[in-house]
């Protein structure tokens, strides 16, 4: 029997809380915390790739860099992208290994920082939209817009954030080594906050660019070129819901992407929240994906028998 393979993204809230400061006992419990919830996906039955946003990490780290201009040259924030790939990665690649440990699996976890292409002239790097750090009142976020060019606007109704351009992913360039690795039996963490963007020049060689890419669209984008499975997008509530937190909230269980398709158009999907995980799962399943599942972390273990979720296919009518 084929092993099947699963492409599974994280949230960047997986490893630091919105209330907590980013300690690395923080961020390292978490991770023990999240891999430990992963354990019906780490059998050894199951091939399986984990993505995983960055949006508080990266956002810290390009804040650290700010405040240690006066001392030391500011990195750009594609290196800092690759930076919190590095660090996330190390967490919970050690917390993975700790889980099969436990479980007394002989599998080996390994981080590949990822680089993603992008469109040069895709319009989102002259409208920036893409949340990165951590939360403001309004005052502070317009005081540091200020302060250090900053584009900031309201995210979803829960504070001010720092956005940033978000070009759209085209291809993952370690797109057949991690396929490679994963079918040799190994767990691969990938796609950090989307991958490091960087651009194909006239002579072919490529140049990272400063943006930050959406986690979601480059795990659908990588899921379709590996040809996963099933591709699980978790995120902070267990199903897909249309007129959200609304008296006519109704909590879509089984899908089709026509039905989606169409809920899409209708507006009923929040930009920094629902939308891009809505868009993701129908870019994978336009690219010949099989099956998306949407849902958090808690509801795991009954999304995998079909009994939570929200679960979406393709059909033939579709």
């Amino acid at each position: 029997m084929e092993h099947e393979l699963f492409v599974v993204a994280l949230g960047g809230n997986a490893l630091l809380s919105p209330k907590e400061k980013g300690t690395t006992e923080e961020q390292s419990l978490n991770a023990e915390r999240t891999c430990e919830q992963l354990a019906p996906l780490i059998k050894p039955e199951f091939h399986l790739v984990i993505t995983h946003g960055n949006g508080p990490q990266v956002g810290n780290i390009n804040l650290q860099q700010e405040l240690a201009k006066p001392e030391v040259p500011p990195l750009s924030l594609d290196a800092c992208v690759a930076m919190s790939e590095g660090s996330m990665g190390h967490f919970l690649q050690m917390g993975m290994l700790n889980s099969l440990r436990r479980r007394r699996y002989r599998r080996y976890v390994v981080t590949c920082i990822t680089q993603v292409i992008v469109d040069p002239d895709d319009p989102a790097f002259k409208n920036p939209t893409k949340p990165v750090g951590r939360f403001y009142s309004e005052e502070e976020a317009k005081s540091l817009a200020k302060e250090r060019g900053w584009t900031v606007v309201e995210d979803a109704k829960r504070g001010w954030r720092r956005v940033v351009p978000s070009p759209k992913p085209v291809k993952v360039i370690q797109r057949h080594m991690i396929k490679t690795q994963v079918l040799f039996g190994d767990i691969v963490i990938c796609v950090g906050g989307g991958g490091v963007p960087v651009v194909q020049m006239p002579d072919k060689t490529y140049k990272a660019v400063e943006a930050v890419i959406d986690k979601d669209l480059a795990s659908s984008v990588l899921a379709s070129s590996i040809r996963a499975d099933c591709m699980i997008i978790l995120t902070a509530v267990p199903n897909v819901c249309l007129n959200f937190k609304t008296p006519q909230e109704k909590v879509l269980a089984h899908v089709t992407t026509r039905q989606l398709r169409k809920h899409l158009e209708e507006g009923h999907f929040a930009a920094g929240s629902m939308r891009p995980k809505v868009e993701a799962a129908l870019n994978h399943l336009a690219n010949e994906g099989r099956r998306v599942i949407i849902t958090d972390i808690e509801s795991l273990p009954k999304a995998l028998q079909g009994k939570a979720g929200t679960h979406i296919q393709r059909y033939h009518e579709d």
